[in-house]
């Protein structure tokens, strides 16, 4: 009889065991995924920085503000 027992704990102990593996495996490739998603988007934000041009930073320059300055009542 104590041999059945210590095979049927022996097997729950295997099914827990495997279900903590998977788990593990799970939350560590996950992990890796959103590491992955966060560097890859600071790299691109660095290469897009790289690549402006002159003119880039005068893109902008014919869309004036209209403020309303000096109109006083």
């Amino acid at each position: 009889m104590s041999a059945e027992l210590d095979a049927v704990q022996a097997a729950e102990e295997t099914k827990e065991s495997s279900a903590l593996q998977v788990i593990t495996w799970f939350s560590v490739g996950m992990a890796v995924a959103a590491a992955g998603i966060l560097l890859g988007r600071e790299l691109r934000s660095r290469y897009k920085f790289k690549k402006r041009t002159p003119y880039d930073f005068y893109s902008r320059a014919s869309e004036r503000q209209t403020g309303e300055y000096g109109v006083g009542i």
